[in-house]
């Protein structure tokens, strides 16, 4: 017993010297965490930052990437082969409003993370979204915008692929559907089993926003799919895919993008 013991420890240890180290920056977020969640599937070993919450994954360690030095500092010492950043600011209204602290984590941040990168030749990647979208019970549903959901477990996956691959440059990664909030939240109710009617149309202009939004953020996939050799989900496959997972428990997001 205490042989199968041994071996047993020696082949966990071996199994995890081959494979590669990725560093995921916002493990604590929606994105982040379905990365945490599925590295070692895609032959990583996840280390991961915490910021404001606490982590719930091991090899986590508290950053906060506008702070160079110990940005840098955790970079070397853990000198990983992927850095992929989901940590950033996304309230468009609220960066608007705190234009320097937007900055210093959007802009800075993520030149800290690059200067990182470069300095222990890793492999960057940085996400960049429109928006994130919240359901409610009765909802005013914007009826002249238009944007592509993403199911978070296909964008993770879409990550992963990526971060395996030796490919760079500009990828879109989201869902293949191009709907307006309207329809997108239509078809949230269709799956869900709330009545339609609960859904109002308005037009954009009808919402007193600090930010201005643009009237399509639909993004052509074409290109990853054929890269990264996978397929994105429609808006209804996500949400029905969304629909058979497990109900989180506690504090919870949106996993569609």
């Amino acid at each position: 017993m205490k042989l199968l013991a041994q071996s047993l420890k020696s082949l966990l240890e071996r199994t995890k010297l081959s494979l590669d180290k990725l560093l995921i920056i916002g493990s604590t977020g929606l994105v982040g965490s379905k990365l945490a969640f599925a590295a070692a599937g895609h032959g990583f070993e996840p280390y991961n930052t915490q910021n404001a919450r606490k982590s719930p994954f091991p090899n986590s360690t508290r950053l906060n990437i506008t702070d160079r030095d110990a940005t840098l500092r955790l970079v070397g010492e853990i000198r990983p082969k992927v850095i992929v950043n989901t940590a950033a600011l996304t309230n468009v209204d609220y960066c608007e409003t705190h234009k320097e602290e937007a900055e210093k984590v959007n802009v800075g941040g993520v030149r800290n993370l690059v200067e990182a990168a470069l300095i222990n030749d890793c492999r960057f990647i940085q996400i960049s979204t429109d928006s994130v979208f919240e359901n409610n019970e009765k909802v005013r549903a914007v009826r002249d915008q238009y944007s592509s959901p993403t199911l978070a477990d296909n964008l993770a996956e879409a990550l992963l692929r990526l971060a395996k691959s030796h490919e760079n440059g500009v990828f879109h990664t989201a869902g293949r559907s191009c709907v307006s909030r309207q329809e997108f939240v239509i078809k949230l109710a269709q799956v869900f089993g709330y009545p339609t009617s609960l859904v109002e149309p308005v037009f954009a202009s009808e919402f007193q926003q600090v930010a201005p939004r643009p009237k399509n953020c639909c993004l052509r996939v074409d290109k990853a799919e054929r890269s990264l050799g996978m397929r994105f989900l429609t808006a209804e496959e996500g949400i029905r895919q969304m629909r058979r997972q497990p109900q989180p428990q506690g504090d919870s997001s949106d996993r569609l993008c």
